[in-house]
């Protein structure tokens, strides 16, 4: 019998990595990004020792998984159950980020 393969609509895991984000201890918020700054899509900064990620709020669905993915690879997951999808997904942006070094 063959492996199963569950693919998830962009706005259904957006919602699974706002989760994970939240509990792994980052709290994300969508925000319009004014002036010089505009063109980035977001970043990660601790507010009172806990950490936030802003991210741009025009961005696409799809834009702001990613934004959330490549902040997430940086993470110790720990005891956190994360589901198969997003698992690969993190391990494949670590690889395409060992590749940039390279």
């Amino acid at each position: 019998m063959g492996q199963r393969v569950f693919l998830l609509d962009d706005g259904v895991l957006l919602n699974q990595l706002e989760e994970l984000a939240g509990k792994v201890g980052i709290e994300i918020r969508y925000g319009n990004i004014p002036g010089e700054d505009a063109h980035r899509a977001g970043g990660l900064c601790r507010v009172k020792g806990k950490y936030v990620l802003i991210i741009h709020s025009r961005l696409t669905v799809k834009e702001k998984i990613g934004v959330i993915i490549k902040t997430m690879k940086g993470f110790e997951m720990g005891d956190v159950f994360v589901i198969p999808i997003i698992r690969e997904l993190l391990d494949k942006s670590g690889e395409s980020l060992e590749r940039e070094k390279t």
